[in-house]
């Protein structure tokens, strides 16, 4: 990296992918940070290079499992005592964030937690996209930069040029974020009103809106095992809908999600690429965030507006 910048990018291992994109995009090479993992599974942090006085930007999305949020917690930690002048967290994915309240008796509060462990390694500022909730951002004393993902999202639902079109929420917990959609794109907003039976299993859903002949995309902010969004198309494509898309920030799709998702009424689901997705599925389409946060990056530097980023 060259001496006259006073920025450097590094990455954990689960998100490197996503940062050699983004640092394509800002035009300067990912850091050299090497991970040294123990036999019994523990690993160690070192930067191979020096970062004395650099503001360092760390993107490292924090899904599960924990080594991607404990690899953030020793980068950030490694950092500050090596006198980084300014260590900035870029997580694309925020995990532990459904746990963002206290919904029944004598339950953590995960989300908190994790702004609190970022916080006492030594971060400086949050650079994330799609929080579940709004509302974590409040947890941190230090600043978040909360982008989203609607800002590669919209720009591609509009390029189908779908008529009849209607957005759907696949619950009412989502439906403010499926309004600010179906506002910016000038059409109907549907709802689904679901039980859930416990955690991922859904007992019942009805639609609450008219989808028939209707083109419909259901608007979420992640799809874990696709138990809500498949049933949900499977419900629009019963009632008359003529297509059922989703469109989702974050793709977590694990356990039977795949299969679902290729065997239901969908005819594709769009993710960012926020976090890798391995298991194949013909039907899952993933648009590319590096740029949205290679301008953000290049805005915290050069202490401009990061509210001009935002489509919605």
């Amino acid at each position: 990296m060259s001496t006259t910048n006073s920025y450097m990018v590094f990455s954990g291992t689960a998100t490197r992918y996503l940062a050699e994109k983004i640092c394509q995009s800002l035009g300067c090479p990912l850091g050299q940070l090497q991970i040294t993992k123990f036999s019994d599974g523990e690993f160690a942090v070192s930067y191979e290079e020096s970062i004395r006085g650099r503001d360092i930007f760390l993107v490292q999305s924090t899904f599960p499992n924990s080594d991607n949020l404990m690899e953030l917690l020793l980068m950030i930690d490694a950092a500050k005592r090596a006198s980084a002048r300014t260590i900035n967290a870029v997580i694309p994915y925020f995990g532990w964030a459904r746990q963002d309240r206290k919904d029944k008796p004598r339950v953590s509060i995960g989300a908190k937690l994790v702004a609190d462990l970022l916080s006492v390694a030594g971060v400086n500022r949050v650079i994330t996209m799609d929080l579940h909730a709004d509302q974590i951002q409040g947890f941190f004393n230090v600043p978040v930069d909360h982008l989203y993902g609607s800002s590669v999202i919209l720009p591609y639902l509009q390029s189908l040029k779908l008529e009849d079109l209607v957005i759907a929420s696949p619950d009412v917990g989502g439906s403010k974020r499926a309004n600010t959609y179906a506002k910016f794109l000038g059409c109907p907003l549907v709802l689904c009103n679901k039980t859930r039976a416990r955690a991922n299993v859904v007992e019942s859903m009805q639609i609450i809106g008219e989808v028939d002949g209707k083109n419909v995309v259901i608007i979420d902010d992640m799809v874990d095992t696709a138990g809500t969004i498949t049933k949900a198309a499977d419900l629009m494509k019963a009632a008359g809908a003529k297509t059922v898309r989703a469109c989702a920030s974050h793709c977590v799709m694990s356990g039977p999600a795949s299969e679902r998702v290729q065997d239901s009424a969908l005819e594709e689901i769009v993710f960012t690429d926020s976090i890798p997705y391995a298991n194949r599925c013909a039907k899952v389409k993933q648009l590319s965030v590096a740029d949205t946060f290679a301008e953000a990056i290049r805005r915290v530097i050069n202490n401009m507006s990061i509210s001009d980023l935002y489509l919605i």
